[in-house]
């Protein structure tokens, strides 16, 4: 072929950034935004440009209706109207990972509240799929959670995933900071999702403490903020987790709370139009659930253990979020209103509560000690109406006198004050004391 050299100008042409398809907005109804002429997919991120100017609005694609594009904002809708562009990114919503991240508290987005992140840290997608059920390690060792009602009655293995199941005002934040201080992991990351906004530095300087901020990350959305924001925030604390834990360290994964966030969930799917089943909630909540729990776990590297909170409403544990959760966990832990009623703290009702792994990770000894544990609380509940009264009659029930003899040592030995961390070893030794002297 003759003539100039075609090779430069086909340089051009691959060079030239492709066109994107900016579409408009045609309507807004309640949290969801229709968006006409538009390509893209779901879960990509776009931006909605105010006609009056100032900083786009980013949104999430949630879904398509009769050739619309379905979104849902990442941020406040004010200033959005019809005829705004809707300019699509192209990429899913990232997260920024990487140990600057320690000490800080961060958005549902991964952007810190106060200061700002170096420039060249790395992103990682906000969700993922779960790892290959082949390529998890088999959970064998002990996590101490530093709590003796957890760690002897309910012993916990790193990379277990635990329920906290209780109703408001019990002591679950009281919890999660003890665990954040006194567990054996090596980084804390916290999740506080639909949280009143009062509560997150309630918590962060009461029950975190700096001990405990300096090597935790907390990822705050409070009930404020948009249901769509909500999710990503859990997302992307399991994300900050999967990082630390590809790192090869032992990560405590903690999110409070998981009913909330089923909610979020269940605003978001009724908003798009899906059916209502049980209690309103959607058939995306139950899809959403196992594909966000069964991140956490052990990998070849490291582990994340997770500690999930159930808030469940009216003290109800069959309600459907409940009973979901408690189905796919490896366990869980019961906080009892009557205990903490009784100034009880923490206020774990070992009776109720379960680990799934114990029977793996612990001795014969410990076995029998948690055994008898069990036995002399069961069995003192059973009697306790008539040993209140005063009707219970001595030798009546070999296993009640020995529970009456035991059930005080046994309640100091449960309870905990915030300040202070519970070896494993010593904690042990207490209770091997304390079933000893019969």
């Amino acid at each position: 072929m003759s003539g100039p050299s075609l090779a430069p100008y086909l340089a051009e042409v691959r060079n030239f950034p492709p066109v994107k398809l900016v579409g408009k907005v045609t309507q807004v109804i309640g949290l969801t935004v229709e968006v006409r002429g538009l390509q893209a997919c779901i879960g990509e991120v776009c931006r909605i440009q105010l006609q009056a100017g100032g900083s786009p609005v980013q949104a999430e694609v949630v879904g398509f209706r009769d050739g619309h594009v379905l979104m849902m904002p990442l941020g406040d809708l004010r200033g959005v109207g019809p005829g705004c562009h809707v300019v699509p990114t192209g990429k899913m919503l990232g997260v920024p990972v990487g140990p600057a991240l320690l000490g800080r508290v961060l958005d549902g987005l991964g952007n810190p509240l106060e200061g700002s992140l170096p420039e060249n840290i790395d992103c990682l997608p906000a969700d993922n799929a779960p790892p290959n059920p082949l390529e998890r390690r088999r959970i064998r060792e002990i996590l101490p959670t530093g709590i003796r009602a957890i760690d002897l009655p309910l012993t916990c293995g790193e990379g277990q995933r635990i329920g906290i199941f209780s109703g408001s005002g019990v002591g679950k934040s009281t919890l999660f900071g003890m665990i954040a201080r006194h567990s054996g992991a090596d980084v804390n990351v916290i999740a506080l999702i639909g949280e009143r906004g009062r509560e997150v530095l309630d918590f962060i300087e009461r029950d975190l403490g700096p001990d405990g901020l300096a090597r935790s990350v907390v990822v705050a959305v409070t009930s404020d903020r948009p249901p769509l924001l909500r999710i990503k925030g859990a997302m992307a604390a399991t994300t900050i987790a999967e990082y630390f834990r590809d790192q090869g360290m032992k990560v405590m994964l903690m999110m409070d709370s998981v009913t909330r966030l089923a909610m979020s969930q269940r605003e978001v799917g009724l908003a798009i139009g899906e059916p209502p089943t049980t209690k309103g909630y959607t058939p995306s909540v139950f899809a959403l659930l196992p594909r966000l729990l069964e991140r956490a776990g052990t990998s070849r590297a490291g582990s994340i253990t997770g500690f999930y909170t159930v808030l469940v409403d009216g003290d109800d544990f069959n309600e459907p979020v409940a009973d979901a959760v408690r189905s796919i966990l490896d366990g869980h832990i019961v906080l009892s209103r009557e205990l903490a009623e009784r100034n009880h703290f923490p206020a774990v009702d070992v009776s109720r509560s379960v680990s799934r792994l114990m029977p793996d990770l612990i001795t014969e000894r410990h076995s029998y000690l948690a055994g008898s544990l069990r036995e002399c609380l069961a069995a003192y509940h059973e009697a306790e109406d008539l040993i209140n009264i005063g009707a219970y009659i001595d030798g009546s029930n070999p296993r009640v006198d020995r529970a009456r003899r035991l059930i005080e040592p046994l309640n100091a030995f449960l309870r905990q004050g915030m300040e202070e961390r519970a070896e494993f070893d010593s904690s042990t030794a207490w209770l091997e004391q304390i079933l000893g002297r019969e």
